[in-house]
């Protein structure tokens, strides 16, 4: 058992009924406790509340919190967090002015690392996607949905998947898996968009069925990688398997993949940094969710998505870290959130709705993980001693997450 007293503020509290998102104006709303304690009880949150109704806790290990903020750790929802190397001389080549699509078409990009990723053994790939899940917990993230993608063979992305699969098997944190085998065209299928579209369909994804390897499928839906048909040829094809749709769609151009997205039922859309009113009203008639990914035009000094659009329109923002080594190399959530605050407008309070309850449901998970409430996992962390939920954003360089829980456990 574990007892947590004298918190300055829990914040992301819920009380039944729990909610399983939030929207549009309500999202500028954090209920919170202050002067509080927390009780955990085998991975779970058994109660919390004011100091004044805190229990008596006889051989609990008890933690003062005084002046400390409490959370509930952050849901990153979009990661590609299993690669084999960093791509630093694509950054270099993009501050001597080369685009995305330029680099992508001199075969950097994402067909760079998946040369590098099959030259990798899974060992190899399983320690450094290893370290880099210990980092982010330490930024307090405590649930993280990781893409395949960079091997583009049937075997690389086996290859990938399996990865997730012992990362899951290593943690105590939920992790969701996603096929992303529509990443990008491999170089020897060039010429035969249709040959590779059949391999997904035909061989990969029998196999990652048979295994059990995914819980989504993804697909690029960009001009020059995947075009709107595919896009749906290919969620389809995953439905047949049990895979739902995770999209990738409109981070350079609006081409109708968020409608394609919506008429299939997909989970959420991800990027938008381009967006139309007519693609945010088919998204407000849905259950889709859209998910922001800010550290990736801030990386690759593009523009952001329309935020403020969104949420006055009344939508359930979602916001992620997209960790990958080409656009967004950083899985630190809490300089996702004070890029939220800083580029997109989000306040502080929508900014952490949607990187915690919201990216919950992202996953599929906000039954159990994304807020404060009791039979929950006890997943949450403390700030450091702060005056105000405000400071976390505002500090965007400064480490204030201090220590970690996962399932009850510090880690």
């Amino acid at each position: 058992m574990l007892l947590l007293r004298n918190i300055q503020t829990i914040f992301q509290t819920e009380t039944a009924p729990l909610r399983e998102r939030v929207a549009g104006a309500d999202m500028q709303v954090l209920p919170s406790v202050d002067d509080a304690f927390l009780l955990v009880e085998n991975g779970k949150i058994l109660s919390f509340g004011p100091m004044t109704q805190c229990p008596d806790a006889p051989g609990a290990q008890v933690v003062d919190a005084a002046g400390r903020l409490l959370l509930p750790t952050w849901c990153d929802s979009h990661t590609h967090l299993v690669f084999a190397a960093s791509r630093e001389n694509e950054f270099v080549d993009r501050i001597h002015g080369l685009t995305y699509e330029q680099i992508a078409q001199r075969g950097g990009g994402i067909l760079n690392s998946a040369r590098r990723l099959r030259d990798t053994p899974e060992e190899v790939l399983l320690e450094l996607a290893w370290q880099r899940l210990l980092e982010v917990q330490r930024y307090g993230t405590g649930a993280i949905e990781i893409k395949s993608g960079y091997g583009l063979s049937v075997e690389g992305e086996l290859k990938m998947l399996r990865v997730i699969r012992a990362l899951r098997e290593r943690t105590k944190m939920p992790v969701k898996a996603t096929f992303l085998g529509a990443h990008a065209l491999p170089a020897e299928y060039k010429t035969d968009r249709e040959g590779y579209l059949r391999l997904i369909e035909e061989e990969m994804l029998p196999r990652i069925a048979d295994e059990g390897l995914a819980d989504y499928i993804d697909a690029f839906c960009e001009k020059n990688f995947f075009s709107p048909a595919e896009t749906a040829r290919l969620i389809e094809a995953g439905a047949r398997y049990g895979l739902k749709a995770k999209i990738h769609t409109n981070q350079f151009n609006c081409l109708g993949g968020i409608e394609v997205c919506v008429e299939r039922g997909a989970v959420s859309v991800d990027h938008l940094e381009v967006l139309t009113d007519e693609e945010i009203n088919c998204l407000k008639n849905s259950d889709t969710l859209p998910v922001l990914l800010p550290s990736a035009p801030f990386f690759l000094n593009d523009h952001y998505p329309p935020a403020r659009r969104m949420l006055d329109a009344g939508l359930p923002l979602v916001l992620a870290s997209d960790f990958n080594p080409g656009s967004s190399p950083s899985g630190k959530m809490p300089f996702v959130v004070s890029l939220a605050c800083i580029k997109l407008r989000m306040t502080p309070e929508e900014a952490v709705n949607a990187a915690t309850l919201n990216g919950a449901a992202a996953m599929e998970i906000s039954h159990s993980h994304g807020s404060i409430a009791v039979g929950k996992s006890a997943n949450f962390f403390l700030t450091k001693p702060v005056s105000s939920l405000a400071f976390l954003p505002y500090a965007f360089g400064s480490d204030v997450v201090e220590r970690v829980w996962i399932a009850g456990e510090e880690v």
